[in-house]
C-alpha cells in the first residue's frame, strides 16, 4: 500500500475524531456552559454546516496552492481552532471555534480524498478511498471512545486531546509527505458547482445528503438513545462508542471490497436498508447493554460501507473531474450531518428520547429510494480501465 495513502489517513484520523467526539461529551458541555443537551448538540451542527458551506469556497481560493502546503495549512488551522475550543469561556465562543475547526477540515478532507483516487489504478479506487476513510473510522474506534473517557469529568480535556492529534498529523505529514504540485487547472466556484446541473450527479449528492441526515440524527444523540442501557455511566457509553468505532473500521474495509466486487448500487441499497432496520430496532435494543452493543455493531458496519460507496459512485460518473465531484460529495455529507443535528433534536422533542430513532428509519428509507431511483447499473458502476488524463493532470502524485 502506498505510504502516502497512510499519511492521508493519518490526517483524516484527526478530523474524524474532532467531528465525532462531541457526541460523547454533550452532557459535560451542557453542564459546564449552562445549555441543554439538545442545544449542545448544535455544536456538531455548526461544525458540519460550516464545513459544507466553506468547502467549495475555500477549495476555489486555494486551488493553485501546492497540495502539501494546503494539507499542512489545513491541519494548522484545525489545531489552533481546537485549542481555542478548549479555552472557550461560553457556548457562543465554542460555536465560533467549531466553525474555524470546520474550515480546517473543509480544506483538508476533499483534497486528501481526491489525491487518494489518483494514487491507484481505477479498479482499486474503492480500496484507496476506504484507506483514507479508514482514518475517520479508526477515529470513531479509538479517538471517540478515548475522548469520551477523557472528557467524562472535563470536556475541555477532550478538546486538548483533539488538538494534540491535529499537531501529530501536521508533524507527520510535514516530515514524510512529498511535495504535491497544485492542479494544472484551477476551476472557479461556478465550475465547481456546475456538475450539480447533471441529473446523475445531483442524484448522487442527494443520496449522500439523505443517508447522512438519517445516520447523524441518531449518532449525535446516541448517548440519549442508549441511556437506559448505560445508566449515564461514562465507561459504559465509552464501551458502546468503542464497539461502534471498531464496527466502523470493519464497515469501511468491507465497503471498499464490496464496491470493487459487487458494485456501488448493491452496496448503497443493501447498506441503507440494513441501517433502516437497525434504527427501527434501537428503541428496544437501547434498553440493555447487549442490545446497545448489537446496534453498535450492525449500524456502523452498514453505514461505513455505504460511506465508501458514495464518493466512489461520484468518481465513476466522471473520473476526469474526480476532485470536483468528491468535494461536492463532502459538502453533501456535512450538510447531512448539520441537518442531522437539527432533525435529531426535533425528533427528540416530538417523539421523546426513546422513540426518536424512528424518524431516522423514515429518513433512511428516503435515502434508499433516492439511491434506487438515481442509479443505473451500467452508467453508475462503470469504471474505466485506464486513468483519465484530466484526472491525472488535476492531481499529480510522485511515487
Amino acid at each position: 500500500m502506498p505510504v502516502n495513502l497512510l499519511l492521508l489517513a493519518l490526517g483524516a484520523f484527526a478530523m474524524g475524531t474532532d467531528s465525532m467526539v462531541v457526541a460523547g461529551i454533550l452532557g459535560p458541555i451542557s453542564a459546564d456552559l449552562g445549555v441543554s443537551v439538545k442545544a449542545a448538540g448544535q455544536s456538531v451542527t455548526v461544525f458540519a454546516l460550516g464545513y459544507a458551506l466553506l468547502a467549495p469556497v475555500l477549495a476555489t481560493f486555494t486551488a493553485r496552492w501546492p497540495r502539501k502546503r494546503l494539507l499542512l495549512t489545513a491541519l494548522a488551522v484545525f489545531s489552533v481552532a481546537n485549542a481555542l475550543s478548549a479555552l472557550a469561556p461560553n457556548f457562543a465562543v465554542l460555536l465560533a471555534t467549531r466553525v474555524l475547526a470546520a474550515a480546517g477540515a473543509a480544506l483538508y478532507t476533499p483534497t486528501a480524498n481526491a489525491v487518494a483516487t489518483a494514487l491507484v489504478a481505477p479498479e482499486r479506487r474503492g480500496r484507496a478511498l476506504a484507506t483514507v476513510l479508514g482514518g475517520m473510522t479508526v477515529a470513531t474506534a479509538l479517538g471517540v471512545p478515548l475522548g469520551t473517557w477523557v472528557g467524562r469529568a472535563d470536556w475541555r480535556m477532550t478538546m486538548w486531546l483533539v488538538t494534540g492529534l491535529g499537531l501529530a498529523a501536521l508533524a507527520g505529514l510535514a516530515l514524510l509527505l512529498r511535495d504535491l504540485p497544485a492542479p494544472a487547472a484551477a476551476p472557479g466556484l461556478r465550475a465547481r458547482l456546475a456538475p450539480l446541473r447533471e441529473r446523475r450527479v445531483l442524484g448522487a449528492a442527494g443520496t449522500t445528503f439523505a443517508f447522512f441526515l438519517a445516520f447523524q440524527s441518531v449518532y449525535i444523540y446516541l448517548a440519549t438513545a442508549v441511556h437506559a442501557a448505560t445508566g449515564g455511566d461514562a465507561n459504559r457509553l465509552s464501551l458502546v462508542l468503542l464497539t461502534s468505532g471498531l464496527a466502523s473500521v470493519a464497515g469501511s474495509w468491507l465497503g471498499g471490497r464490496l464496491v470493487d466486487r459487487i458494485g456501488v448500487r448493491r452496496v448503497l441499497l443493501g447498506g441503507s436498508l440494513i441501517a433502516a432496520v437497525t434504527f427501527t430496532a434501537l428503541p428496544w435494543l437501547g434498553r440493555s447493554m447487549p442490545g446497545a452493543l448489537v446496534y453498535a455493531v450492525l449500524t456502523p458496519l452498514a453505514g461505513w460501507a455505504v460511506a465508501v460507496a458514495l464518493p466512489h459512485r461520484l468518481v465513476s460518473l466522471d473520473p476526469a473531474n474526480a476532485p470536483l465531484l468528491i468535494s461536492l460529495n463532502s459538502s453533501a455529507l456535512y450538510l447531512g450531518m448539520a441537518a442531522g443535528g437539527v432533525a435529531g433534536s426535533a425528533a427528540i422533542a416530538v417523539l421523546g428520547e426513546r422513540w426518536y430513532p424512528l424518524a431516522a428509519t423514515a429518513l433512511a428509507l428516503v435515502a434508499t429510494a433516492t439511491a434506487a431511483a438515481s442509479t443505473r447499473q451500467r452508467a453508475d458502476e462503470a469504471v474505466p480501465t485506464t486513468p483519465a488524463p484530466r484526472a491525472q493532470a488535476a492531481i499529480t502524485q510522485q511515487s
